[in-house]
């Protein structure tokens, strides 16, 4: 045991006595977490609140041992409980054989076959929304990008069409995530039989949405038609173990994770792309270039997707520098080595893609937007676990493919039709690390017709 490094030989803030550094980590996390590194290096300590003590761990062969090779000693951290009050046992929550099975019984909803049949519902949402953008004037494009996800996601898991879904889980979604966050930062968040109004919203909001799903999938369950969403999938996939399928709680809980993972990632990355795309013109020529090329005048077709590489190359890096997922938590659930650290059960692991994806040990001008680092084979040079934007791992996430399929093919829609700048009147765009990496106060955009 000697050998190995523990709690009081790693160095880190000291932090306040009752809180240990929960104010300044809740302030601004990926400030913390940046300056953590660059302060303390691979490995620092911190607490937050008077007992739950914290690593942060920024090294690629370490977090490759956490998320990969040693896994089983960790579960996931105990701030993602409050996500289980809408996700249940999903994906994102679940742990062990559980995980595991549930896992298996998903992952044909998400081969390459149904994600390409995805496609065009894709390009149909999108085309279909932006077709009423009116020249010259200025949209809040977070909210454009939220509901053109909104109107995928909705679509090609329920069927439904932008206006339903909007009404029936966009909004409540919204109202449930702001207040989740508050809960998730709060040493002692308020019990929710407590009628505060806080607590009456987030409860309405999470009866909303399980009632909405609850009708759909009852309504499914009625009918003989086969239906090809990804509803229709997992109500038909099948346990290799024991033959049987989901349950309708077991359908909720994935179709909400799916939901919740799904919808706001992508379009959070969305904005970030087009605002980074409107301060480096230059890329956005470069992108605007190979769209003309590639479509032309056409109409945008799944095929293009994987000809599109330099919109593809650009989507890559808005997820390096703005990775929706900004960091991955995990609680030590037995006592382990990893690399020259011992670490103790109860404990709990911080790992910052944002920090980790800004290295530059692994990326040269780290905090350029250069898409065209990713042309020259980079991801074959580096370590596995310094850009991973989806996680890795058990617990990567399942719906990468379909992300990034997503991406592509809407910002091809949008830049063949549109040019797209930031507002000449404008707030400092800053991170807003809420659930995932938001754009605070939105990314206000003018777009111009072709």
């Amino acid at each position: 045991m000697e050998k190995f490094k523990k709690w009081s030989q790693i160095n880190g803030p000291q932090g306040k006595w009752l809180t240990g550094n929960l104010h300044t980590f809740a302030q601004d996390p990926l400030h913390f977490l940046t300056k953590l590194k660059a302060d303390y290096g691979d490995v620092a300590k911190f607490r937050l609140g008077p007992t739950q003590k914290v690593y942060h761990v920024s090294k690629a062969d370490l977090i490759k041992e956490i998320l990969v090779t040693k896994q089983s000693k960790f579960i996931k951290s105990k701030d993602l409980k409050v996500l289980k009050d809408v996700v249940g046992e999903g994906l994102l929550t679940s742990e062990k054989d559980y995980h595991l099975k549930q896992r298996r019984l998903i992952q044909p909803a998400f081969k390459k076959s149904h994600i390409n049949n995805y496609a065009q519902e894709m390009i149909d949402v999108t085309t279909n929304y932006i077709k009423d953008w009116e020249h010259g004037l200025e949209y809040q494009m977070s909210n454009e990008m939220m509901n053109i996800t909104l109107g995928i996601i909705t679509k090609t898991m329920f069927s439904m069409n932008f206006e339903e879904g909007s009404k029936v889980i966009g909004e409540p979604i919204e109202t449930y995530m702001k207040i989740a966050v508050k809960r998730m930062r709060s040493i002692l968040p308020m019990p929710l039989w407590l009628p505060t109004k806080n607590n009456k919203h987030y409860k309405k909001s999470i009866a909303t949405l399980k009632q909405a799903l609850t009708n759909i999938i009852e309504i499914r369950r009625k009918t003989d038609d086969k239906y090809e969403d990804l509803l229709g999938i997992l109500m038909r996939a099948r346990s290799e173990e024991d033959g049987l399928g989901m349950s309708d709680q077991q359908l909720m809980d994935e179709l909400m994770t799916i939901f919740l993972a799904g919808h706001e990632t992508t379009a959070n990355t969305l904005t970030w792309t087009m605002y980074l795309l409107s301060n480096n013109p230059h890329v956005m020529n470069k992108l605007n270039a190979e769209i003309k090329e590639i479509i032309g005048d056409r109409k945008v077709e799944p095929h293009h997707y994987t000809q599109l590489t330099y919109t593809q190359n650009v989507f890559w890096e808005s997820l390096r520098l703005f990775p929706p997922a900004y960091v991955i938590g995990r609680q030590v659930d037995e006592d382990v080595e990893i690399g020259d650290y011992f670490f103790k059960k109860g404990e709990m692991i911080l790992i910052s893609p944002y920090v980790m994806h800004r290295d530059p040990l692994y990326f040269d001008e780290p905090d350029l937007f250069l898409p065209e680092r990713f042309e020259t084979g980079l991801l074959k040079t580096l370590p596995q676990f310094a850009f991973f934007p989806f996680g890795g791992g058990p617990r990567v996430c399942i719906g990468n493919h379909f992300a990034v399929m997503e991406a592509v093919l809407i910002l091809a829609c949008i830049y063949q039709r549109y040019q797209v700048t930031l507002a000449p009147v404008h707030h400092k765009v800053k991170p807003q690390p809420l659930i995932t990496l938001r754009p605070k106060h939105g990314v206000k955009m003018i777009v111009s017709k072709r």
